[in-house]
């Protein structure tokens, strides 16, 4: 008799079963007692939600970091946001080849889906890049702003806080320990700080460009025309998103929030707002108090995130950007997707298409269901099933008020933002043959 042939992972599957087994390994290390700072452990499902924001570089919490854990705990979730803004096969490749270990094909196309090369060839030059390069952005960062906190929290303090936050917000993450003055206010004492800000939202942006990008621009340094497409759309898109943001956020909420700040306070957090929902969490300003329209652009810029094979989340900045073109180009009737002189594949337009309508999907999905479960205002449940999704962290103030249910599915949403809405699609699907001879096609009419 013919043995029957053992279906094999895809690359999709492994990636989302290695995530799952970080998220429960870590759920088991902050449900014990002695990560606690009261010494009472963590409620199960409490612990879940809290492994799974930090895995996927989230930050939604139901308790706040400083308040519930210890130094252990907060050790733990640093570990947890580290290995998940980089990725458990880059820190793994990594550790095989300091080891000095062969590192075969199926890794390689690990890291490829993980980091998001464009080729399968230097993936592991790159990913030595990446280590080195995250080690000096997140060793840059803790030093800076260390020099903010020493002088506030005294020198072992001052060094341990410039580490946690730098590396928090190079991965996009949004975890702080800033409730040590009040709960929940993230960096909001910090409004007005330049020195906080320029740093947090440097960290934020190195970390949400993609590590393609990073290498493009080091073999390329300024020369723009010798980008890769993929890196001059993600470049473009970044700086257009930050200057539309800065602007409207600071005319939304100029008699608002930034009622009472000076000028430059006010184009300070202006910025810091406009950065911060790309997919980093943080906050200078109260997010529940801010005006509708400001939620609903804080919303838009939480679904873009930030760019592939980064520590952001989001439908991703060349994802919106090939959706927008394509739509252009329809209006225009012009044949293909054209931008700097090249011409998109359609594969990417039909992935963008995809990964777009998905996210809006579960968006849709999440949002219905916590309107369902919870007794909640509908704005608040639609913003905070945009920020799991785009893996952001942002949250109007309801995520400590969610029932089991509703931290289920935040969970969940928070889950598939990491491995992103086309992985989860492709999760159930199997490699299959184009078939040779195909169906008929017949016209239907379209809008």
């Amino acid at each position: 008799m013919r043995k029957k042939k053992e279906k094999k992972l895809t690359v999709s599957q492994r990636m989302a079963l290695g995530f799952s087994f970080i998220i429960l390994i870590g759920a088991f290390l902050l449900s014990m007692p002695g990560v606690a700072k009261s010494g009472v452990a963590m409620e199960p499902i409490d612990a879940l939600f809290t492994s799974v924001s930090a895995t996927c570089v989230t930050g939604l919490v139901v308790a706040d970091t400083y308040t519930k854990f210890n130094i252990a705990g907060q050790v733990i979730l640093l570990c947890l946001i580290q290995i998940g803004g980089l990725g458990f096969m880059v820190l793994g490749v990594f550790l095989s080849m300091m080891l000095r270990k062969k590192i075969g094909l199926k890794d390689r196309e690990m890291i490829h889906e993980s980091i998001g090369t464009l080729t399968l060839s230097g993936v592991i030059r790159l990913t030595r890049k990446i280590i080195l390069g995250t080690l000096l952005f997140e060793g840059v960062g803790a030093v800076l702003l260390a020099i903010r906190f020493i002088p506030l929290k005294g020198l072992g303090l001052g060094i341990y806080y410039g580490i946690f936050h730098s590396i928090s917000a190079f991965c996009n993450a949004g975890f702080d320990l800033m409730g040590e003055m009040e709960e929940y206010t993230s960096f909001s004492t910090y409004v007005g700080d330049p020195l906080v800000n320029f740093v947090l939202m440097a960290l934020i942006t190195i970390g949400g460009l993609g590590f393609v990008v990073w290498d493009d621009l080091y073999r390329n340094r300024w020369h723009f025309k010798r980008y890769y497409l993929h890196t001059k759309i993600v470049l473009s898109m970044t700086i257009l998103l930050f200057f539309i943001g800065s602007i409207l956020f600071f005319f939304l909420e100029f008699n608002n929030e930034l009622a009472g700040m000076k000028l430059g306070e006010k184009i300070l957090a202006s910025m810091f707002s406009s950065v911060t929902p790309r997919t980093a969490g943080f906050n200078t300003i109260d997010t529940g108090k801010m005006t509708d329209g400001s939620k609903l652009l804080t919303m838009f810029l939480m679904y873009i995130g930030g760019s592939p094979g980064s520590t952001a989340g989001g439908i991703k900045t060349t994802t919106m950007a090939v959706v927008v073109l394509e739509i252009i180009q329809g209006i225009r009737k012009t044949k293909g997707c054209n931008v700097f002189h090249r011409r998109l594949e359609e594969d990417a337009v039909r992935k963008a298409s995809m990964a777009a309508f998905l996210n809006l999907g579960l968006i849709f999905i999440g949002t219905l269901f916590l309107c369902a479960v919870n007794s909640i205002e509908f704005l608040d449940a639609l913003f905070e099933a945009t920020s799991a999704m785009g893996t952001v962290g942002m949250s109007t103030g309801i995520t400590r008020d969610l029932n089991t249910f509703g931290k289920l599915m935040i969970s969940f949403l928070m889950y598939c933002g990491r491995i992103g809405s086309l992985s989860l699609a492709f999760l159930f699907v199997q490699k299959r043959n184009i078939p040779p001879v195909q169906q008929p096609v017949e016209k239907i009419a379209i809008g």
